[in-house]
């Protein structure tokens, strides 16, 4: 931040909560920095990783998306999804330009910089690695399963996450990155399957503890059913701490306005419910807390929003 030159921020994450931080952020003068899974083994994403052998692209694409600037039409056409009953059944159009990109460069974090140059992305976005990997579960009841997308839907309560084949190496620029910033932020997001596939490759959890930057996780509104079920925020920070250790974390960020009935009722369908936030514990594992009206209605769904967010967060830089 001396010299003139822009904050860094760095946002670690996946999912749908990663691009809800970073269409706000994208606005402010900062240099950005999205570093995303590649753990996604569902749908067009694990189709492609299978049949091509590529890191998965779908949380890349949808980054990619929400740091793009370029004409709305453009944009829907990388986001364009093929309806189901043909060849491309499923596929997601980014998905096969970023699949394209990586056979034509030969390699993924490359194809990456090349879709983003097109794009005209603002930030830098790197894959937390440059591997194919599988993201597993070992649950309290001893039993295991493989795949992302199969975890959640096993029904029980979640004890590790690890991945495989090991060893797997992070990419050195999402290292330097993290080295390197003012702020990291740990985006809102599936914790077990879109959060903590970043956070437990190797050496990430040494980067977050040595960096100069406060590492600020911003807890989820909403549990999570088959991944967060009753959790509360000290529950996801324990889970994040029981994986890469004490010490990773400096602060909190939690919405502190009630949840509207009409909403909680919808998601209690879901087996779901707001996250309670038990400040006096969190206090206790020695984690700032930053709380603020941090979230919008859509749709009578409950989201983080992308302007409230991006200026809470602003606003911890202004404090350093």
């Amino acid at each position: 931040m001396t010299n003139g030159k822009h904050p860094r921020i760095v946002v670690m994450g996946g999912g749908t909560g990663m691009p809800v931080l970073l269409r706000g952020l994208k606005n402010l003068p900062i240099d950005l920095t999205a570093l995303v899974t590649v753990a996604d083994d569902g749908g067009s994403s694990g189709r492609l990783r299978s049949e091509m052998a590529i890191p998965a692209p779908g949380d890349i694409r949808n980054v990619i998306a929400a740091l793009s600037d370029v004409e709305p039409m453009l944009l829907e056409l990388f986001q364009h999804r093929f309806s189901v009953g043909n060849g491309l059944s499923g596929h997601s159009m980014g998905n096969l330009l970023l699949a394209a990109m990586t056979s034509i460069t030969g390699d993924f974090f490359t194809g990456i910089k090349e879709i983003s140059r097109v794009l005209n992305v603002k930030g830098e976005i790197y894959p937390i690695s440059n591997q194919n990997m599988t993201l597993n579960a070992r649950f309290t009841d001893g039993t295991t399963i493989s795949g992302e997308s199969n975890i959640p839907l096993a029904g029980k309560r979640i004890e590790r996450v690890y991945l495989s084949p090991e060893p797997v190496k992070p990419l050195p620029n999402a290292i330097h990155a993290i080295q390197k910033a003012d702020l990291v932020v740990i985006s809102p997001g599936s914790l077990y399957t879109s959060i903590m596939p970043n956070l437990i490759i190797p050496k990430i959890d040494i980067a977050l503890k040595e960096t100069k930057a406060k590492v600020v996780y911003v807890c989820n509104v909403m549990t999570q059913a088959g991944e967060t079920t009753g959790y509360k925020a000290s529950d996801h920070v324990q889970a994040i701490t029981d994986h890469i250790g004490s010490g990773c974390l400096d602060a909190v960020v939690v919405h502190n306005e009630p949840i509207k009935k009409a909403v909680r009722d919808i998601y209690a369908e879901e087996n779901a419910e707001p996250v309670v936030y038990d400040t006096l514990k969190l206090l206790n594992m020695g984690l700032e807390i930053i709380e603020g009206d941090i979230i919008s209605y859509s749709n009578s769904t409950v989201r983080h929003d992308n302007n409230k967010i991006a200026t809470l967060l602003y606003s911890i830089l202004e404090q350093k």
